[in-house]
């Protein structure tokens, strides 16, 4: 009955999250007059903001994302007294794409302007612009107008509404908010032009369905990132040798074969049970916000990259990481006093104090890569997938003894394993210093720095796999296993394909983990797709005069994961050709600041809305049109404005990105 319950609630919540997921509202702001003195007000904007998303503060540099300004359309009888402040916990992180430090607020904010009275009556009109994303999407830059006139003798009102404060889409019922009311399509004559072109088509687009929950897929990710660094913990000196003790112990302190089983059962369980909750115990410390700060926060990075230097020297033999023995021996000693499932759970914790000094740094560093995905329970998923795999050999090898005089001896080949992290621990290291290096402007490390170190180090793993190379702990012989030259084979390799990446050719395989293209010095790489257009009716002439399919790229100047996708994916030879030669490629800046020749009044949701820059006008295209106001967003469309499938957001599989393109051009020929 249970069960079922929980079926049925995921289903709801899978259609809600079907439903309305293109349209994000997850910023809410309401302005108030606030009356200080006869001669002195304050406009005071008041902003909710949803969890996972923030809005960036004031005075923003250059090149950054989009700062809350305060913006005068008309004043009479009172001037603005500096510039606008603001009230809340301001947060300073790097971000690595600007390569600069940015800040923003969560939770809420406030944003105040003083302005000075003049005379008997005032008049201010005007809007607050403000830009917000989260991890995946910005919004455009948006605007929450407002207008205030009155008479200073006259006792002003606590709070006066503007439009910004009446009923939105999100306090609307549900049925209500699944299609934006958009009164007004074409806001003005310029539009009208293309009327069809301006056509909202959002029942349309969601006849072709949405695409998979990215949650889920990211769980799976995390937890198969925690078993592969189990599997390689379990071949470590620290762990390998103690499996067959331990299961032989289980096997032979009971006749009863089935109790000798059962207690190896309770002893992988209590593995788990062990390491899951240490990454429970890791989000309950920090928070899971908190943890997702540190992925951009520059001093945390420098200690990451610090500690992860550490863990190499470790692995490589310049000392050892243990913890206290006494720690260990207490707990070895409790275990046999006790009986039961307490002795056997106080046992896989001596395993867990014992093995530290190989599984620490490996442990380390899957926290820190999982705990920044801002998931409250990514620690945990990964801590689970990494205990899976640490567990399975004791309780396989409980229930199939015989297995064990099969199982690799001891050797020097556990050493090789640990070395190999070491390499790897060293070269994961430089992608926190990167960060870093971009927050504070060192430039030490721009993209061909970078590559070129992780060349080095690739290729002295190669070196070292193949013998070439002696570490303290390494015994004397010559022989190269099979396995072994394969491994130095694939580290060679990798080393040699990074070398072009020194002149300009993207890796996407390293994209993730190097600065950003715009840090490279030198670079000959010129492959690079840009749009056709950045007007849309232009655009949309241009296709239906050529008889071509569009896909219209609603972007940012300051949206982060539009680069990386242009990156990532647009540098693609499939993909590329695909966006050449088949598509119009229109793309729209929702950012850009150039003024419209004069503003354009729309009503949509019953409100009444100003466009003024051009940014405000492809906005508003993709809120009435298509229903989505998030960025990056791809739609593709005939050259009439109808779409072909699906929407696409930011997702870096190449893949799936072609099958969106060939998928939409199939439709197009029908």
């Amino acid at each position: 009955m249970t069960k079922r319950i929980v079926l049925c609630w995921l289903s709801m919540v899978l259609w809600y999250v079907t439903a309305f997921a293109q349209m994000a509202d997850p910023v809410k702001f309401k302005s108030e007059w606030k009356k200080i003195s006869d001669t002195e007000a304050e406009i005071v904007f008041t902003g909710s903001i949803d969890d996972g998303w923030h809005v960036y503060s004031t005075n923003m540099e250059d090149g950054g994302p989009t700062s809350a300004t305060f913006n005068v359309d008309k004043i009479e009888g009172a001037e603005l007294i500096g510039n606008l402040g603001f009230e809340g916990k301001e947060i300073k992180m790097m971000d690595p794409v600007f390569a600069m430090q940015v800040r923003f607020f969560e939770k809420s904010v406030k944003f105040i302007q003083k302005v000075k009275l003049l005379g008997s009556a005032y008049n201010v009109t005007g809007y607050l612009e403000y830009g917000a994303c989260d991890d995946e999407n910005c919004l455009p830059p948006t605007a929450v107008d407002f207008s205030f006139k009155g008479n200073v003798a006259a006792k002003a009102p606590a709070k006066i509404e503007t439009p910004a404060t009446k009923t939105t889409k999100a306090e609307k019922p549900a049925e209500e908010r699944a299609t934006p009311v958009v009164d007004a399509v074409a806001p003005s004559s310029n539009l009208s032009k293309a009327p069809d072109y301006w056509k909202p088509v959002i029942n349309e687009l969601n006849s072709f369905g949405e695409n998979q929950n990215k949650e889920s897929h990211s769980w799976i990710y995390i937890f198969f990132t925690g078993l592969v660094g189990g599997l390689l913990a379990l071949f470590t000196p620290c762990v390998w040798p103690i499996i067959p003790m331990t299961v032989s112990f289980f096997l032979k302190r009971t006749k009863d074969k089935k109790k000798g089983i059962r207690d190896a059962w309770t002893y992988g369980a209590s593995i788990i049970v062990i390491y899951v909750a240490l990454g429970l115990a890791v989000t309950l410390i920090f928070g899971a916000s908190a943890l997702n700060a540190l992925s951009t926060n520059a001093i945390f990075n420098i200690l990451f990259f610090l500690m992860l230097v550490v863990f190499a020297a470790s692995f490589f033999g310049a000392f050892e990481l243990a913890l206290p023995s006494k720690w260990s021996n207490a707990v070895d000693s409790k275990a046999e006093q006790t009986t039961g499932l307490l002795s056997i759970f106080l046992m896989a914790f001596t395993l867990s104090l014992v093995s530290f000094s190989c599984t620490g740094p490996i442990i380390g560093f899957l926290l820190v890569e999982v705990s920044t995905t801002g998931s409250i329970v990514a620690p945990a998923i990964g801590m689970l997938g990494f205990a899976v795999a640490l567990a399975l050999p004791f309780t396989l090898f409980a229930m199939f003894p015989s297995w064990l005089k099969s199982m690799p001896k001891s050797g020097g080949w556990m050493n090789v394993i640990k070395v190999t992290l070491g390499f790897l621990e060293l070269a994961f290291a430089l992608k926190f210093l990167s960060v870093a290096d971009l927050a504070y402007g060192w430039r030490l490390l721009d993209r061909e720095t970078f590559l070129a170190l992780w060349i080095a180090i690739f290729g002295l793993l190669g070196m070292y796999l193949l013998g070439k190379i002696k570490f303290p702990h390494d015994d004397d012989e010559t022989k190269v296993s099979v396995p072994r030259f394969f491994m130095a084979l694939i580290s060679l390799a990798f080393a040699i394909y990074m070398i072009p990446g020194l002149w300009g050719a993207p890796l996407k395989a390293v994209s993730a983990f190097a600065p950003p293209m715009q840090t490279q010095d030198f670079n000959l790489y010129k492959n690079e797709t840009h749009a056709k257009f950045t007007d849309y009716e232009a655009g949309m002439e241009y296709a239906r005069q050529h008889n071509k399919p569009v896909m219209l790229d609603f972007t940012g100047y300051g949206c982060v994961n539009c680069r990386k996708m242009e990156l990532a994916v647009w540098t693609d030879q499939k993909v590329s050709k695909l966006l050449n030669d088949d598509y119009v490629l229109i793309t729209l800046y929702v950012d850009e600041k150039t003024k419209l020749p004069e503003p354009i009044k729309i009503t949509e949701n019953g409100a009444e809305r100003t466009l003024r820059s051009i940014g405000d006008k492809w906005s508003y295209l993709q809120r009435s049109k298509f229903g989505a106001n998030a960025q990056p967003f791809y739609v593709l469309i005939d050259n009439e404005g109808n779409p072909l499938n699906k929407s696409y957001s930011y997702d870096e599989d190449v893949n799936k990105y072609v099958d969106f393109l060939e998928t939409g051009l199939r439709n197009y020929k029908k």
